[in-house]
């Protein structure tokens, strides 16, 4: 698979797109860490406000951009089968500019796929532009993407180009997609139809050429049905779904991890600690509810206290394991809050699809299809809820 991307990404990188006004800026390394990347390649770090972009692989050969993607990343994709049907979808997109929804739980390794994404593209030599949305206040943050002029608002004493600037040629990367303001979602839409737009306080539009892939940990469905996200949006962002299985589902990559982990910190701190077989099998039993990240700081910390492996052991045997609602209901829950509970998620369960069904206008074929049901199950739950069209829409 990889021999027949080299061939792609060649034939691609030979004839390279063509620049847009947004001229390539240049890129610095601020040093931070992020995500689970120390299990991945070493590259930099973005921080979440900068005046530079935070990451830029520039330069190099077609078969530099191919070994980079074949040596670091497709190796990480192929630990189990759920990441083996990634690196499958991965290297099929690799040819095409379509926009990427990263779609997992918090620490699962959305960061990892994007950036193998952009590994395996055409714009591999481009840019690669994190953006995090949810660390970013709200105010600041359609000058942190689309730049601002002088003057354009209290503190603008020079111009500033954005970061859809910076990733031209190359890929942004939306993070937390789903804390972006209502305000700015309609903005991002007419940038994603056009490719095109203008800084803040100015005039002149800018036209780039990008890839765009965002990710978010939140059900987007539900942020729909509460109207906290743009339905275009979500359609014009969700051409190509990912979903990243969490690692309690791809117990075949615990030990590897683990193992990248361990021998990564050892170098780190300048220790020689290993780990046990009693450790090793309660890795494997344990649940990970933090995913790949909470394994990366569970063998830190094993690596550099000198009782890790016990505090491993205490943690791995103890309530924490169950998790905070679990205890909770453990201790309190009762028939009588059993009882609570039904009626709470079925009076929600009713307020949503009420809502869906007002605002598609009672079309149930439509609402089926947003709440991602079968039209017949969609029958069934507008029954069971006694819920009723209004007197216009009764006849059809």
């Amino acid at each position: 698979m990889v021999d027949r991307l080299g061939i792609c990404l060649a034939m691609r990188l030979s004839g390279r797109h063509s620049t847009a006004s947004a001229a390539p800026l240049a890129a610095e390394d601020d040093g931070g860490a992020d995500d689970i990347r120390a299990a991945y390649p070493a590259t930099a770090a973005e921080a979440p406000v900068s005046s530079q972009p935070a990451f830029d692989e520039r330069g190099g050969t077609a078969s530099e951009a191919v070994t980079n993607y074949a040596a670091h990343y497709a190796p990480l994709l192929d630990g189990s089968a759920g990441m083996r049907a990634i690196r499958a979808m991965v290297e099929s997109i690799a040819d095409t500019d379509a926009t990427v929804l990263l779609r997992g739980e918090s620490g699962v390794g959305k960061d990892l796929v994007a950036r193998a994404i952009h590994a395996a593209s055409r714009r591999c030599n481009g840019p690669f532009i994190k953006v995090n949305c949810a660390a970013i206040p709200s105010e600041l943050l359609e000058s942190e993407l689309f730049g601002h002029e002088k003057g354009a608002f209290t503190g603008a004493h020079r111009r500033k180009p954005g970061q859809f600037e910076y990733a031209n040629t190359g890929t942004i990367y939306l993070d937390e997609i789903a804390d972006l303001p209502l305000a700015l979602q309609a903005k991002l839409l007419h940038v994603l139809q056009d490719l095109r737009f203008s800084r803040v306080g100015g005039h002149g539009m800018i036209d780039v050429d990008i890839r765009v892939v965002s990710a978010t940990n939140r059900d987007l469905e539900l942020a729909l049905v509460r109207r906290e996200f743009r339905e275009d949006l979500y359609y014009r962002l969700n051409v190509v779904e990912i979903r990243i299985p969490p690692l309690r589902e791809r117990k075949e990559e615990i030990l590897a991890l683990a193992a990248r982990f361990l021998k990564k910190f050892n170098e780190q701190y300048r220790r020689n600690k290993e780990l046990s077989a009693e450790t090793t099998a309660r890795l494997l039993e344990y649940s990970w509810r933090g995913n790949v990240r909470e394994l990366e700081n569970i063998i830190r910390r094993f690596v550099v206290l000198p009782d890790g492996e016990q505090m491993f052991e205490n943690l791995s045997a103890g309530p924490r394991q169950m998790g905070p609602f679990a205890l909770r209901s453990r201790s309190l829950s009762t028939e009588g809050l059993r009882e609570i509970a039904r009626n709470g998620a079925h009076a929600a369960e009713r307020k949503a699809l009420a809502d869906v069904l007002e605002r598609v206008q009672w079309n149930r074929a439509e609402a089926a299809r947003i709440l991602k049901v079968s039209y017949k199950t969609l029958l069934n739950k507008i029954a069971e809820c006694q819920l009723k069209p209004p007197p216009s829409r009764q006849l059809g």
